[in-house]
């Protein structure tokens, strides 16, 4: 599926911006007008456009609030949030770079103003962990104990975008929800430089131990999903973490290690390849030829606080359910994208490994869900996940009261 770029990259996260149209996240014609600005291929270019829009939708919000219009600023400020989330996609590659801190934290900022704004009941949560905190966001539906998702991203998502991504459609369908950031992500790598751990398990922990606090959860039917990378972390946690009643695997995977990803692009010997003047170099060439290449690998210096490709090899290493996916009890969902281009084969991996209840779910191109993560298809992705989960949690759908009920 490839959308005004040739580039891979680029066209997957044109779509993934685009995909949160649906939930007031995106407008069609601002992303393709933005997406026929850039240059093919010029990160620089890829910033400077999404930043020009972003700005442009903020500035109308701020106008409109102004006027007193707060459903256009809250429009507004909606979308800018994920516009300003595109612009820095591409800058982890100079951590130092301010532009960083500033664009990621317009994005969080806008999205708060446009929450303010809304009807929706968000909370702005501060998680405990480990001498510190998690930042999250808790949606509820009402103050009734209901059904609730823990839903957290992966390498490189936002907890604001966990709104448009899941959250949404979970409200519509009677169910709280609990985003978070977690070590690697968000503003826990920004402003709090704690890297990606692959314990997953004592993230999550604090995670249910504080949403077991608030009694709009139902304590007995809580669901944790995870998204992309988080399709390895979510499962990894769920194997130590048995308070779960349901776990999602979107999109499943089975390890997370850059030594076994880069060395499918090398034909030498193992003494070569485990030479770091050698692997440094190599993996630069990579980087070269292929934006995708040269994103994951600075992207992962980012996120797990590494200086070169050597270290990021090893501190990838432990990142694999072997051994541990087959500890998970609670019923599993594990997802596939049929044309990932990310994580091809990883999700059956996680499938076989399996010993709990299970379901293998496959999204195709002909239902126009076969990106990563079903990006293009969300409200396709969310129907069925959140019936999948209503029938692993007895969750029966609700009657709006204006409605009269279905004669039988």
């Amino acid at each position: 599926m490839k959308l005004v770029f040739h580039d891979q990259t680029f066209s997957f996260e044109l779509l993934r911006t685009m995909s949160y149209a649906p939930y007031g996240g995106a407008d069609i014609g601002e992303c393709l007008a933005t997406a026929y600005r850039i240059e093919e291929g010029n990160l620089e270019s890829w910033y400077a456009e999404w930043h020009r829009t972003a700005s442009r939708m903020h500035s109308l919000a701020d106008e409109s609030l102004g006027r007193g219009n707060r459903i256009s600023a809250r429009e507004f400020y909606m979308r800018a949030s994920n516009y300003y989330r595109t612009a820095e996609f591409f800058l982890h590659g100079s951590p130092a770079d301010p532009r960083i801190l500033d664009t990621w934290g317009k994005s969080r900022s806008t999205f708060l103003k446009a929450m303010e704004l809304s009807e929706v009941k968000m909370e702005s949560v501060s998680i405990p962990y480990e001498g510190t905190h998690l930042p999250g966001y808790f949606y509820r539906v009402d103050d009734k104990p209901r059904p609730t998702l823990i839903v957290h991203g992966g390498y490189d998502s936002t907890g604001e975008e966990l709104y448009w991504e899941v959250a949404a459609s979970a409200l519509e369908r009677g169910y709280h929800c609990l985003t978070f950031e977690g070590p690697g992500q968000g503003a826990v790598i920004r402003e709090h430089q704690l890297p990606f751990r692959p314990d997953w398990e004592n993230v999550v922990t604090p995670v249910v131990d504080y949403l077991l606090t608030r009694p709009e959860a139902d304590p007995e039917r809580l669901a944790l999903v995870g998204i992309s990378f988080g399709g390895y972390l979510a499962p990894r946690a769920a194997a130590y973490e048995h308070r779960l009643a349901a776990l999602v695997a979107n999109d499943g995977m089975f390890s997370f290690r850059f030594g076994e990803m880069g060395r499918r692009f090398h034909q030498g010997s193992d003494e070569e390849w485990n030479d770091p003047s050698f692997l440094e170099a190599f993996m630069h060439s990579l980087m070269e030829k292929s934006i995708n290449i040269r994103w994951a690998v600075e992207n992962g210096k980012f996120t797990f606080r590494v200086s070169s490709i050597q270290e990021l090899v090893a501190a990838t290493e432990p990142f694999s359910l072997e051994g541990a996916a087959g500890l998970i009890q609670c019923p599993t969902l594990v997802c596939e994208a049929e044309a990932d281009h990310f994580f091809a084969g990883q999700p059956q991996q996680l499938f076989q490994a399996l010993n709990c209840l299970k379901t293998f779910m496959l999204f195709t191109a002909e239902e126009g869900a076969e990106e990563h993560c079903q990006f293009g298809a969300l409200l396709y992705f969310n129907h069925r996940m959140l019936e999948w989960l209503d029938g692993v949690l007895n969750v029966r759908p609700e009657v709006p009261a204006s409605l009269p009920p279905v004669s039988q």
